[in-house]
């Protein structure tokens, strides 16, 4: 199997040119040894896209054919062109130039701005919201914060497709875009931002574009000095550039057609920024003899996810859908993916979050053995995930949520990189570091210094969020040591110091909870689909045939992310005892078994799950406060049976008895305290003071696994009884005497 076996922390180096191509298939191959003129792939999800061009870069380089400082490889994300620099490091071709277009752009704007201009570059303006909330302020407009967002965008939209104030009222309607206010406020808005900048002498991120496109514009001679430095052009994610972006790459190119882009026009999932696939559908329109090369063999999922995924897009329409790429996996058969429909949301996030429990169980106990970091939970709206943050607390299930601040820029990782350093000048001079066991426990020991510890933390929030950036760096030494055993703190320190100019981040442990667009570029092992209702996927604002043929394209991109396990969810209602009103995405019509388009696509493609995935399900029904009646909404209001407002009869004693009870549960146990069970929760208890494990069950939060594991010790406790001490258990973890 080529490209499915993913490649260790740190592989060797390839020794030469030739092989720097070993282990691609033939088309990958083909993309990595043609050198010469424009060359477009057409790489759908899954099929090594990333491996063929950085192995092609790199075989370039080390064939001598090109020279390191001249090639630039650009992409959307400081995420993946970190990981692109990482990979062409591994292949031996670190001096290659990969960024973003916009890190580009800003570093050839600050360079060219004396000469083209004089003075000083002008100030980068981090962040719009402020400045544009000032410009709606002098116009008299109140914004909300929700509206301040949708307008920012519009800003950010009309000037990727470098529409001025003036005409964006007429381009908008032309677009088809659904303004979120009147568009000539948004107008008046935008040229209130544009001059607010100006007065203060700053850019933002699109100026940086538009500055740079006018100076190689307007001055040949630095476009020439441009030229004369970067030769060979990769345009990674070619689908998603927008008209700004494709007249600064045709600035950069000149005359020249030394340029390999690629993408799949069935993962545009971007037009809201103004990224069109016409580019990349145009291509070879644009460039007649250039070399066509398409990526189909799918080494990321099984047949049953990738039949899930051709079926999806074969109901397609439009120009995206005309140049779709039938996938065909390269790997042994897997489990079917499984439809699941609930009556409600909480109970659609205790069921997800029962099934990763299920998933993290050890094979040995007949679970799946998967890790926390190979699963993920993706939904369209980032509101979504407030209520599957709640059920994986509950279940003792650590997570993070994707989209928080780059790992290298955490404080505790920028402390931890500081003691590093200075224990590896230290040398043997460290007692603690000179006494540790392997370098992985040099680096256990100096990191105990920043608050590291074995255990994890009993709690959750930022403490737990520390310790497994911190952990994330032990786990680094770990694989570091294995691939290099002769490997020193020194050579640790430099690199992570290697990583965090690259952006190239380790894994840190806990299911991942994401939006489907931030999901772009990611998989894992697990992949849970939720929220899958009309109105939400396709979303209700998608009117034209357009914007609902993009939601059918981000649910292809969300199910492509899955390697193995697919589950796709909906809930019939928001909150228990809602009205039942929902029905599930018209994407999955003639995909889900019993659905009305359904064609006969095959048996054995997984079944319907309904209700709470094979246990009985607690009574669902219209839940009302115990005090005033008032039909309950809010998840922790449910829990509790009882509006927060309302005066609760909880037992304080029981409560604090229960608290006690926990952390030392939670200390046997090696996990936090939230693991064994929530505030929220345990105030239902003291509430309720169930007698019965019948009563028990009933509380949200004490599914039949915390049943079986803390029933017994509740009871008794809601009884005023003392609680037996909890068997010894052994551990394989014991170091030997």
């Amino acid at each position: 199997m080529t490209s499915a076996t993913q490649a260790t922390s740190f592989p060797h180096v390839p020794s030469s040119a030739d092989a720097v191509l070993e282990g691609l298939d033939p088309e990958q191959r083909a993309v990595a040894t043609t050198l010469q003129g424009p060359v477009c792939v057409l790489a759908g999800a899954g099929t090594g896209k990333t491996r063929a061009i950085t192995h092609r870069i790199a075989y370039g380089v080390r064939a001598g054919i090109f020279q390191p400082a001249t090639v630039l490889a650009v992409t959307f994300t400081q995420r993946a062109a970190g990981e692109m620099r990482g990979r062409l490091r591994q292949l031996g071709a670190g001096g290659v130039q990969t960024r973003t277009f916009h890190s580009a752009a800003l570093r050839q704007l600050q360079y060219f701005w004396p000469k083209a201009v004089g003075g000083e570059p002008p100030r980068l303006l981090e962040r719009k919201f402020s400045l544009v909330a000032e410009a709606a302020s002098r116009g008299r407009l109140r914004l909300e914060r929700l509206e301040l967002r949708d307008v920012t965008s519009e800003i950010e939209w009309a000037k990727v497709t470098q529409t001025t104030p003036e005409d964006y009222p007429a381009a908008m309607a032309k677009s088809g875009r659904e303004a979120p206010r009147d568009p000539a406020e948004i107008a008046r808005v935008y040229a209130t931002y544009e001059q607010l900048k100006r007065d203060r002498g700053t850019i933002d991120f699109e100026d940086v574009l538009l500055l740079t496109v006018g100076i190689l514009s307007d001055r040949p001679d630095i476009a020439e000095v441009v030229r004369g430095q970067y030769h060979h052009f990769t345009v990674d994610e070619y689908q998603d550039v927008s008209p700004l972006q494709q007249r600064l790459l045709t600035l950069w190119l000149g005359e020249r057609d030394s340029l390999c882009v690629v993408g799949d026009a069935s993962q545009t999932i971007y037009s809201f920024t103004g990224a069109t696939p016409d580019h990349l559908l145009d291509f070879r329109t644009r460039h007649p003899h250039a070399t066509l090369v398409k990526l189909v063999r799918d080494y990321r999922s099984t047949p049953q996810v990738v039949h899930l995924a051709n079926g999806l897009l074969s109901q397609a329409k439009g120009r995206a859908a005309e140049h779709r790429l039938e996938l065909i996996s390269q790997r042994p058969t897997g489990p079917e993916p499984v439809f699941s429909e609930h009556a409600d949301e909480p109970a659609e996030a205790e069921a997800a979050a029962r099934r990763i429990r299920e998933l993290l169980t050890p094979v040995a106990e007949g679970g799946a053995g998967l890790t926390a970091s190979e699963i993920a939970v993706l939904y369209r709206a980032n509101s979504q995930s407030e209520i599957y943050e709640q059920a994986l607390a509950d279940a003792g299930v650590p997570y993070q949520l994707r989209g928080a601040e780059r790992f290298f820029e955490r404080p505790e990782v920028r402390q931890a990189g500081l003691a590093l350093r200075g224990a590896a000048r230290a040398g043997g001079n460290d007692s603690a570091v000179a006494d540790a066991d392997g370098l992985a426990g040099q680096v256990g020991a100096v990191l105990a210094g920043t608050g590291w510890t074995p255990e994890p933390p009993a709690g959750s929030g930022a403490v737990r969020d520390r310790w497994e950036s911190l952990r994330s760096l032990v786990r680094l030494a770990e694989d570091f040591a294995r691939a290099r055993e002769d490997a020193t703190l020194a050579d640790f320190v430099a690199e992570v110091d290697e990583r965090a100019a690259a952006q190239h981040a380790p894994t840190v442990e806990g299911v991942t909870l994401a939006s489907l667009h931030t999901a772009k570029g990611l998989e894992w092992d697990a992949v849970f689909l939720v929220g899958l209702t009309d109105g939400m996927l396709p979303i209700t604002y998608a009117k034209t045939p357009e914007q609902v043929e993009e939601e059918r394209r981000l649910l292809y991109v969300g199910v492509t992310r899955a390697r193995l396990h697919l589950s796709l969810s909906w809930a019939l209602a928001r909150s228990p005892g809602g009205r039942a009103g929902r029905r599930p995405s018209r994407f999955l019509d003639g995909l889900r078994p019993g659905s009305a388009a359904d064609q006969g696509r095959g048996g054995g493609r997984g079944g319907v799950e309904r209700g709470g995935g094979g246990r009985a399900r607690k009574p669902r029904g219209p839940v009302k406060c115990r005090v005033c009646e008032r039909t309950l909404t809010e998840a922790a209001e449910v829990k509790l049976r009882r509006c927060e407002d309302c005066p609760s009869t909880m037992d304080e004693q029981l409560y604090e008895r229960l608290r006690d009870w926990r952390l030392e549960r939670a200390r046997d146990l090696g996990r936090p305290a939230y693991a064994v069970f929530t505030d929220v929760t345990l105030m239902a208890i003291a509430e309720d003071v169930p007698g019965s494990e019948a009563e028990l069950s009933r509380i949200s939060g004490v599914g039949a696994h915390k049943l079986r594991q803390f029933g017994a010790d509740v009871l008794a406790l809601c009884a005023g009884e003392p609680v037996q001490a909890p068997p010894v258990e052994t551990s394989e973890e014991t170091p030997e005497k």
